[in-house]
């Protein structure tokens, strides 16, 4: 009797003693954050790893230059502020130079009001001779008056600097005598001076004005 259950048959390739591998779980997806995160991490050790001129070149990558940040100056202000500045120096200058030519003039003015007050004596003096009654014998007495006079205005120039050049016996000197003449003369050796024509007078031992003399030749 055929039996009429239909066996199984294996399929091609197949081991008939070996069973059937069972079906694998399915496995769960990776998450892709653990590994960013390793990254990071990485990135940042990385940095802290780098020496001191590779820092410094990051953050000067990163900052904004300094010329960028400034302002571009003005031509044209520079030049007008450098403008008034020279004006305004001119303009001081001129100011004190004017006030300069004004203490000087009132210096002089001074002076000059000094010497005449220091003359005015003098002057009444001469008005008082002028006006004295003429005598007999009264010539003397004029004389007299003349001189003192004459020594008291030796005085005034002496005290502000003053004083005569000295002619008498001695050589002839350009710096201080002024030669009118020349002639042979006894008792005098070629350039002595012989006598004084005009009296030459020296302000602070500097030459005010030459004495006119005669000079002996031989």
């Amino acid at each position: 009797m055929t039996d009429d259950v239909n066996l199984a048959q294996p399929e091609a390739g197949a081991n008939p003693g070996q069973p059937e591998p069972a079906a694998s779980p399915e496995q769960p997806e990776e998450d892709p954050g653990p590994a960013q995160f390793d990254d990071d991490s990485s990135r940042l050790e990385s940095a802290e790893d780098a020496g001191p001129g590779q820092a410094q070149a990051v953050s000067i990558d990163t900052a904004p230059s300094a010329a960028e940040s400034e302002p571009v100056p003005d031509p044209a202000a520079e030049r007008d502020e450098y403008r008034d500045l020279l004006q305004r120096k001119q303009a001081e200058f001129d100011n004190y130079k004017k006030r300069v030519e004004r203490d000087r003039a009132r210096a002089n003015r001074q002076a000059e009001k000094a010497l005449i007050v220091a003359l005015l004596p003098l002057l009444d003096d001469f008005e008082r001779a002028l006006g004295a009654p003429v005598e007999s014998g009264g010539a003397e007495a004029y004389r007299d008056g003349i001189e003192l006079i004459h020594r008291q205005l030796l005085e005034i120039l002496r005290k502000r600097g003053v004083v005569p050049i000295e002619t008498a016996g001695v050589r002839f000197d350009p710096n201080l005598h002024e030669a009118v003449a020349y002639q042979t003369s006894e008792g005098h050796e070629d350039g002595d001076v012989i006598d004084e024509l005009r009296r030459g007078y020296l302000f602070d031992e500097m030459l005010l004005r030459a004495a006119m003399v005669r000079v002996a030749k031989a």
